[in-house]
């Protein structure tokens, strides 16, 4: 009888799975400190340059929108905002729904809003027409060539 040991090398290496819950801890994180900077960053040109709150309008959100910085920085403070509250609920759910189907079919709805919201937010952002053609020029942006 002939006794052998095996290497530990000699075994096949597991599968590695992506670990989800750990880049989702960290994304929340580093979404986190992004946002402040874009929040923050979006009030203070918002509110506090020029005349305030008084001079958000139309024309004021068509003109910023017409501003190729302001549409990526909308754009990000959007995405990072609705991923980072969707995978905040998504963790709710994990930690307080029981039964798995139920907790499925919130995960589903929860994608699927977020998922939405992006598309359509996203659409408006990059199509927005501040001037558009045979529009009152009375209600467009004072920027606009209809006057």
């Amino acid at each position: 009888m002939t006794m052998t040991i095996e290497s530990p090398r000699s075994q096949t290496p597991a599968k590695k799975r992506t670990n989800w819950e750990k880049w989702g801890w960290v994304y929340m994180r580093v979404s986190g400190v992004l946002l402040v900077v874009l929040v923050f960053g979006h009030l203070f040109s918002n509110l506090m340059i020029g005349d305030g709150v008084h001079a958000i309008d139309f024309g004021f959100v068509g003109g910023k929108l017409s501003n190729p910085f302001w549409m990526v920085w909308d754009t990000l403070l959007l995405w990072l905002a609705l991923i980072h509250g969707a995978n905040g609920m998504r963790t709710i759910v994990n930690d307080y729904v029981s039964r798995p189907g139920l907790a499925k079919a919130f995960k589903v709805a929860l994608f699927l809003s977020a998922a939405l919201l992006i598309l359509l937010g996203t659409f408006v952002i990059y199509t927005l027409d501040p001037c558009p053609a045979g529009a009152d020029p009375s209600l467009v942006a004072s920027f606009c060539s209809t006057r």
